[in-house]
């Protein structure tokens, strides 16, 4: 059963109160994946989203795309099957994540998504249930897949198309979800232009060592 804390942000309207509930919620050095998940109970799916994609979107630890893309992965394919109460295997509910890092990105996050929020209503809401789901789910898979992909200045697009498609899913604001498809291209293009620079920067770096070997 969850927390009466858990219950009063889960049923608030606005997502920063739901962050703002998270700050305060795991006062400990590490939380679990699935302890995170029921807190946030029945909207666990765009929340859970939400905070996977807001690291994304600021400086963040070398890596932690690869981790956050992977656990994207189960939300993104339940809303899919058209899921209403996320699941996840045992073995990630069992992963765990540092509460402080956790915080610190919240903390960052949260005010600017307070400035925005008045923006953000339900509107044409049939555009973020299910069977529309199905595509918000696949167009989320291939933006956690890009996570996973070690391509450098390849986060910060999809990150952004993910967290757009949870605020989306939270307010029920389909105009919102609308937009989320201009930045799922945006994130394509990234992998394109990050994988080519990666691919120049190697070559340069072979020529060099090549030619400091020769």
């Amino acid at each position: 059963m969850n927390p009466p804390a858990a219950s009063s942000a889960a049923n608030s309207g606005a997502a920063s109160a739901l962050l703002d509930d998270l700050v305060e919620a795991f006062p400990g050095e590490s939380v679990s994946v699935g302890e995170l998940i029921d807190r946030l109970d029945s909207r666990a799916h765009g929340v859970l989203l939400l905070v996977l994609a807001l690291p994304m979107c600021i400086p963040n630890i070398p890596g932690i795309s690869t981790i956050f893309g992977v656990l994207m992965m189960a939300p993104a394919l339940q809303l899919v099957l058209g899921s209403h109460r996320l699941w996840i295997p045992k073995r990630m509910r069992d992963w765990r994540v540092d509460c402080e890092a956790l915080r610190k990105t919240l903390r960052v996050a949260t005010p600017p998504l307070k400035r925005i929020e008045y923006l953000i209503k339900p509107r044409w809401s049939v555009l973020t249930r299910f069977p529309t789901t199905i595509l918000i789910g696949l167009q989320t898979a291939l933006m956690a897949f890009i996570l996973i992909l070690p391509i450098p200045f390849a986060n910060w697009p999809p990150g952004m198309t993910v967290a757009m498609t949870a605020l989306a899913l939270l307010q029920r604001d389909g105009i919102l979800m609308l937009l989320t498809i201009p930045a799922a291209l945006a994130s394509v293009l990234s992998v394109y232009v990050g994988a080519r620079v990666s691919v120049a920067v190697l070559n340069n770096a072979m020529e060099w060592l090549q030619t400091l070997l020769n």
